[in-house]
């Protein structure tokens, strides 16, 4: 691989390993475009385009849209387009994904796209995309969402060993339902309580007293999850009102070869 070349790998690489989801792609293709002269504007707002401007929009955070116009461009000429995907086939987060099974908190999760979904077995996995949270003290309330990206492994899709499961290697057929199922961790009260700590305790009662419906997140999602998730992004376990995220692999992207 020559220099040049070379090069732009390595920045493709390091862009890859920056970007885990649709949300993250847009935050940093938003810093490169406007490192690159790029201007911001709105889908609300009139635009007021000049001959020679460069400029760029996004839509929910997970789509972005850039153009540039020519100096020498008139109205009726021609233009090109090129087309990117953002995302890519992944597992995601229900809306419901608290599972209890068999001694183990699971993950539910469901597909997203046409995966090779046997790939995410045995893997060291993580969750990143976007929380939406919630701060005031209930009669003034502020809504903002931050994206995530818990920089450990916390999930793992396990697979049968050889000697459990002998027919394995004569054709295996995915239910994703059933084999698509990520670990959290055990069931084990003690440790459960010491990592959630008091105050989830406290939230799951006010939830219950106030008949909250099951699509609370402290009802819907394990509390672990949402310790996890309030311990990355530095806020309360009960600030966080709602998510988007999707499991991801904690190996980053590589340059594979001899050469």
């Amino acid at each position: 691989m020559d220099e040049i070349n070379s090069a732009v790998a390595e920045e493709l690489v390091s862009f890859l390993n920056d970007v885990p989801t649709p949300f993250h792609a847009v935050h940093e293709a938003k810093s490169l475009l406007k490192a690159a002269g790029y201007e911001q504007i709105s889908e609300r707002s009139d635009w007021h385009l000049t001959k020679g401007g460069k400029y760029f929009f996004t839509c929910n955070h997970s789509t972005i849209i850039a153009f540039a116009i020519g100096k020498l461009y008139e109205p009726g000429n021609g233009f090109m387009i090129v087309g990117a995907h953002t995302d890519s086939p992944c597992p995601k987060l229900k809306p419901i994904s608290k599972v209890n099974k068999a001694g183990f908190l699971e993950v539910g999760v469901q597909t997203y796209g046409g995966g090779l979904w046997h790939t995410w077995f045995d893997r060291d996995l993580t969750v990143a995309g976007r929380v939406m949270l919630k701060h005031g003290n209930g009669e003034r309330n502020s809504f903002f969402h931050e994206l995530v990206r818990i920089g450990r492994v916390i999930l793992r899709i396990p697979t049968l060993a050889i000697h459990l499961n002998r027919t394995v290697n004569e054709g295996f057929k995915l239910n994703t339902q059933t084999h698509l199922a990520p670990i959290l961790a055990t069931a084990v009260k003690d440790e459960f309580n010491k990592l959630t700590g008091a105050k989830m305790e406290n939230l799951s009662i006010e939830v219950n007293a106030s008949k909250t419906s099951a699509k609370s997140p402290s009802n819907a999602h394990h509390n672990l999850l949402l310790q996890l998730l309030a311990e990355e992004l530095k806020c309360e376990p009960e600030e966080i009102c709602d998510f988007e995220l999707q499991l991801c692999d904690t190996q980053p992207s590589l340059i594979g070869g001899g050469l």
